[in-house]
């Protein structure tokens, strides 16, 4: 079995479920007492939502791109990075370790074109909605993603994210408000929804949507632990 770098802590929260998912996946294929070998560097939310607040994006980077190295070099096999919008800065880290990142977006797209739907909503931070790094790995799965077309609905989703999901704040508001969102992607004509940010499953969850729900966290979890089970 291989060994999994995980950079969690963006948030604890969610970083909880990728490990408790790992675990399980292993489990379930190995069988007994079978359980994951992992190594977690956990970051502080505080520093990245600073870096993020003031657009740092070298500073982003070199936070992640250390923590990379850290695990490489304490016998990591491959890096997982427990959140979305981090993967901004995928191909940085990729150069800056000898081993493989299991990109979040790569596996997400793979598993939606699995389930042919060429449409789909995107919800996450405004970074991960409005930068290309995550719509670019839908397309080349030939795959079309939709965000909120209001501005001020991509903000609210940003804003919650930090502010509430992140501290384990679920409110029936906020919820009601999410759902009145992907119910505008579906009437755009989006087949399926994209949870990309690793918070968002702790509020919503499938039998809340109209239609196939993408939960990039638990996609993101399993993709580990296969790569961690394969000869």
């Amino acid at each position: 079995m291989k060994t999994l770098g995980l950079i969690g802590g963006t948030s604890w929260l969610s970083t909880v479920d990728y490990y408790r998912i790992i675990n399980q996946t292993v489990n379930e294929k190995r069988g007994g007492l079978s359980s994951a070998k992992l190594l977690l560097y956990s970051l502080n939310m505080a520093e990245l939502k600073k870096l993020t607040d003031e657009k740092n994006w070298n500073g982003i980077s070199s936070m992640f791109c250390s923590a990379a190295k850290k695990l490489e070099q304490a016998g990591g096999e491959c890096i997982v990075i427990c959140a979305n919008m981090p993967h901004k800065f995928a191909e940085d880290i990729r150069q800056a370790v000898q081993i493989p990142l299991i990109h979040i977006a790569e596996v997400t797209a793979k598993e939606i074109r699995n389930r042919k739907i060429r449409k789909a909503g995107l919800l996450g931070t405004k970074i991960t909605m409005e930068d290309g790094f995550f719509k670019d790995k839908l397309w080349e799965q030939q795959v079309e993603s939709l965000i909120p077309d209001d501005a001020k609905e991509r903000e609210f989703i940003h804003a919650s994210i930090f502010n509430d999901l992140g501290k384990g704040i679920f409110t029936q508001e906020a919820k009601t408000r999410y759902i009145g969102i992907i119910k505008k992607l579906v009437e755009r004509g989006a087949e399926g929804i994209i949870f990309g940010c690793t918070e968002i499953p702790l509020l919503i969850k499938p039998e809340d949507c109209p239609v196939p729900v993408f939960d990039t966290a638990s996609i993101h979890a399993k993709a580990a632990a296969e790569f961690a089970l394969k000869d």
